[in-house]
């Protein structure tokens, strides 16, 4: 299946994401691997998007599709995927569909994880990594054994920069903004589905999976 998947940060998109693609058995792609594989292996694309970056400017949405073809192009890619936030406005969506249609292809699904904002600010503000081994705790949902330790290796845990509330509601006005077009252009097709991922995590992804059909 080719599936486009679209979530807000926190609501558990990465978790569920890794449980499709084990299931699927097809890659997970998102644009921001891609551009930091192009810019590790310095290939012409690479180096391009690079000078952008470095001018404090976007990568332009012609290089992000070329290297998005290039990359369903591989083998792994033949048999489905899911496109991890891409495309994430409607112009990257209308270059996708030529991309696809000179293959012959098209996009199945679109999944819309949906999670309040009150959740969402709740899970994210409360999130606490470990320094050393990158593991994740939240203060409520999952507590470390020793306030302020990791339970995995003993490091110390701390609140990134960006999990605070003021930058999480950003966040989530950016990506309200920049999705919904994206999502209201499929809706045309009948293919987007919305999946409540308020809940367990087995409950989630079993409504993911239905909404597969």
């Amino acid at each position: 299946m080719r599936l486009i998947f679209f979530g807000p940060p926190g609501a558990g998109k990465g978790t569920q994401a890794k449980r499709l693609i084990a299931e699927l058995d097809i890659p997970q792609i998102s644009t921001g691997d891609i551009l930091r594989q192009h810019r590790r292996a310095g290939t012409p694309l690479g180096v391009e998007a690079q000078g952008y970056m470095d001018n404090g400017k976007l990568v332009p949405d012609d290089l992000i599709i070329a290297m998005v073809g290039e990359r369903l192009a591989e083998d792994d890619a033949g048999v489905g995927y899911i496109l991890d936030g891409f495309p994430r406005t409607v112009p990257q969506a209308v270059a996708l569909d030529g991309l696809l249609k000179q293959r012959g292809q098209s996009i199945d699904r679109v999944l819309v994880l949906r999670v309040p904002d009150t959740n969402i600010i709740a899970r994210v503000v409360g999130r606490r990594v470990c320094k050393s081994c990158g593991n994740a705790h939240h203060v409520e949902f999952n507590p470390p054994k020793v306030d302020g330790v990791c339970d995995l290796d003993g490091g110390e845990l701390y609140q990134r920069a960006d999990d605070t509330e003021a930058k999480v509601r950003v966040r989530l006005d950016e990506y309200t903004h920049n999705t919904a077009p994206v999502a209201a252009y499929y809706e045309q097709r009948g293919i987007v589905r919305e999946i409540a991922g308020v809940g367990l995590i087995d409950d989630v992804f079993g409504r993911l999976k239905g909404a597969l059909g």
